[in-house]
């Protein structure tokens, strides 16, 4: 299916073992590698199509379905759950009506997905008019072609998802030698930077940033920092935090940005990483002050640019607390997503060991 941005293989809870290091070699089998075009499998060459959602019924009274998220990385022959990915998230709710683990409820139907990968919940509202996942529509996305349903997402309480707090390293603002950084996590774990610290414009293709060695070196070498002070440990081996690049708007949006995820420029911007970076955004002192324009209200949407066009994200703001922080009640954006195929893959009788 393809989930926003994003194009996944989605899996039956009850179709696949439950050991975690079962379930990685099987799915780096599935998708194929280390070769960079994964000729052996069904993966595209890239993170953003090599990604797995895992779901079934709901494991709490909350919720109607669970929801695992898995990145493969072809390369080293496995998948890791360390992130979520709400690009793949978007076509959970279909992905249930279609297998019938959520019945529809009339034209519009509510799925609420426990997001195992974080603990934390999702409310998504899918079109289902005459009992059936609608899936084309007027809704438009930047790095989507055409238009489709909508679907949208609305965000339960993600703060601190993966890291245990907003601001992980308990400051707006951290310094890496000499380049300021706001690291944050509003359901994806990112370290914010200004790209005119690093020499460049913010508005470089992914492939010419993707070749600028001396950037790479320099985000990687802050990221491997970061990690420990975001409460994840050695990051070395995981695709998280994530790294943006932030540049003041230009095509009418509030702020600019470039993310590497972590090590290829994204040719556009992850779901979550766009809620962090516009949580970022708002928050008094941060590295985005002086670089975004804030609308006025407590309920803000913010329109994030990046290589691909723009993704709108609302935030809802609390009164601050007395850190001067303002309180984070909720965040939500539109996705959509379409079903592409539906069959059985196969598995080598032997797997790597």
């Amino acid at each position: 299916m393809r989930g926003g941005t994003s194009r996944g293989a989605y899996f039956l809870r009850r179709d696949l073992p439950q050991d975690p290091d079962q379930l990685s070699t099987l799915l780096a089998a599935v998708m194929g590698g280390p070769d960079a075009i994964q000729v052996d499998g069904i993966g595209g060459g890239h993170p953003l199509n090599n990604k797995v959602a895992v779901i079934g019924p709901a494991s709490i009274p909350d919720a109607d379905v669970d929801y695992l998220f898995l990145q493969v990385i072809p390369g080293e022959r496995r998948a890791t759950s360390a992130q979520n990915c709400g690009n793949i998230l978007a076509a959970v709710g279909p992905f249930a009506l279609e297998t019938g683990l959520v019945m529809p409820t009339g034209d519009e139907t509510t799925i609420t997905v426990n997001m195992l990968n974080t603990g934390k919940l999702c409310r998504l509202i899918v079109q289902t008019p005459n009992g059936r996942v609608r899936y084309d529509g007027d809704c438009t996305l930047d790095g989507v072609p055409g238009s489709s349903a909508p679907i949208v997402c609305d965000f339960l309480d993600v703060a601190g998802s993966s890291c245990g707090a907003l601001l992980p390293t308990g400051a707006v603002v951290d310094r890496f030698d000499d380049i300021l950084a706001t690291c944050i996590d509003n359901g994806m774990p990112v370290v914010l930077l200004r790209a005119a610290d690093f020499g460049v414009t913010g508005y470089e293709s992914p492939a010419e940033l993707d070749g600028n060695k001396d950037l790479k070196q320099r985000l990687e070498a802050i990221r491997l920092e970061a990690g420990p002070r975001m409460r994840l440990g050695d990051v070395a081996k995981l695709t998280v935090p994530k790294m943006t690049l932030l540049a003041p708007a230009r095509d009418g949006g509030h702020v600019h940005t470039r993310t590497f995820i972590p090590h290829i420029c994204h040719e556009t911007i992850g779901v979550f990483g766009a809620v962090s970076v516009a949580t970022a955004c708002v928050l008094p002192g941060s590295v985005a002050t002086g670089i975004t324009r804030i609308p006025a209200g407590a309920s803000k949407t913010l329109r994030v640019e990046h290589p691909s066009g723009a993704l709108d994200v609302r935030i809802a703001l609390g009164p601050p607390g007395a850190d001067g922080i303002p309180t984070i009640n909720g965040a939500g954006l539109l996705r959509s997503a379409r079903l592409l195929f539906r069959g059985e893959v196969y598995v080598p009788e032997r797997l790597p060991e």
